[in-house]
């Protein structure tokens, strides 16, 4: 059998394929796979990383603004999208693929509707709440519209054939033990607190961690790890000095640019502060531990908040806007949760209900029942 895969642009969209590739060569050990990259995204890195190859197919997406730089980046977009269709053609005729599987950027576009055109079977893995663009408008033509969230269903046109399977994540999230975690982290059994912001950093988290540190730290009973990212290089030690924080005086507090071991970090810890991107909620259902989470604003069709929204509306974490933040309103939740195991426990328990464990392979069962090879 052969399969084409395609999702672009960040992790949360090229994980998950990656992930769904590597179940279906476990089921189907004699199957190709063929996945579509722009020749400058990052898929273009982690797929051939992976073991896959690729084909190209240069997509970019429409900037907002009006500026003169943007104007320009928008005819070259529309250049790119002119010459997409014809590339996508090509490509599904030369490989000829029993089917395309999608899993969201705008990379997407052209291939699977493409494939739609050719009649080959098409599904899609949407992960966040709220659909992006792209996947709303392929939706109705696929054979499956594989949701992280059921709460998708209702911004989905009428008609869809869905299927609720959640988020890959990394096996690491699913063997990882907070007693083993702590004793790797060389951590006691004080509460512990996880800010983080991402690989480039969050200002606002890293705000937030700051304001933390200043109210914990001279106690110096609350463990706390920050990753400030790399656009906190600069500015997260100036926010720290400006609110007498020095970490030289702090043992308990751990301020790096990097995490590199994000499983460990998350499963020791009793309370995880982070954005809300779709791969970052799977985990802390799987992880199952109480969070506060702040969406980033700009995401488009804000669909982290929707993310958020969902863990919130499960009793499963406390959601925060970036438009609300009140300094002493936040170290007062911090404040409660730490005095309350039961209610911090809670709210972990709460987002573990939520936790799907085996989404690639349900993704990967359901495509081959479609196709008339399921067991």
């Amino acid at each position: 059998m052969k399969f084409i895969l395609v999702g672009g642009g960040t992790g949360g969209h090229i994980n998950p394929a990656i992930a769904i590739a590597n179940e279906m060569k476990e089921k189907c050990p004699g199957a190709e796979f063929l996945f579509i990259a722009n020749p400058d995204g990052m898929e273009n890195t982690l797929v051939p990383k992976a073991g896959y190859p690729v084909a190209h197919i240069r997509v970019t997406g429409f900037a907002r603004g009006f500026s003169p730089h943007d104007i320009i980046h928008n005819l070259k977009t529309v250049s790119y999208l002119a010459g997409a269709d014809f590339k996508a053609r090509k490509i599904l005729k030369d490989f000829k693929p029993d089917a395309v599987i999608g899993t969201g950027g705008y990379l997407g576009g052209p291939i699977v509707m493409e494939t739609q055109k050719l009649g080959i079977p098409t599904y899609i893995h949407e992960q966040n709440a709220f659909p992006g663009v792209t996947n709303k408008l392929l939706a109705k033509k696929a054979d499956t519209v594989f949701l992280a969230f059921e709460e998708a269903k209702k911004h989905l046109p009428e008609g869809c054939r869905c299927e609720v399977v959640g988020n890959p994540v990394r096996q690491s999230f699913l063997t990882a033990t907070r007693a083993d975690a702590r004793k790797k982290l060389g951590l006691d059994g004080n509460f512990t607190v996880f800010s983080v912001g991402g690989s480039l950093g969050a200002n606002k988290i890293n705000e937030m961690a700051a304001d933390l540190m200043a109210w914990h730290g001279k106690e110096g009973k609350i463990n706390h790890i920050h990753g400030f990212g790399k656009h906190g290089r600069e500015n997260f030690p100036q926010m720290l000095e400006e609110r007498g924080v020095d970490l030289k005086q702090c043992p308990r507090i751990r301020a790096m640019e990097y995490i590199d071991q994000m499983e460990l970090c998350m499963t020791a810890a009793d309370l995880i502060i982070s954005r809300a991107g779709a791969i970052t909620i799977s985990e802390l259902e799987v992880v199952g531990k109480a969070s506060i989470l702040v969406p980033y604003p700009y995401a488009a069709e804000n669909h982290q908040y929707h993310n958020a929204k969902v863990l919130e509306d499960h009793g499963a974490a406390i959601l925060i806007e970036e438009k609300d933040y009140n300094r002493d309103a936040f170290l007062e939740k911090v404040r409660e949760l730490s005095a309350d195991p039961a209610r911090t426990e809670a709210l972990g328990r709460n987002a573990a209900s939520l936790a799907v464990y085996d989404t690639a392979e349900r993704i990967c069962h359901s495509i081959l029942a479609g196709l008339g090879r399921g067991k």
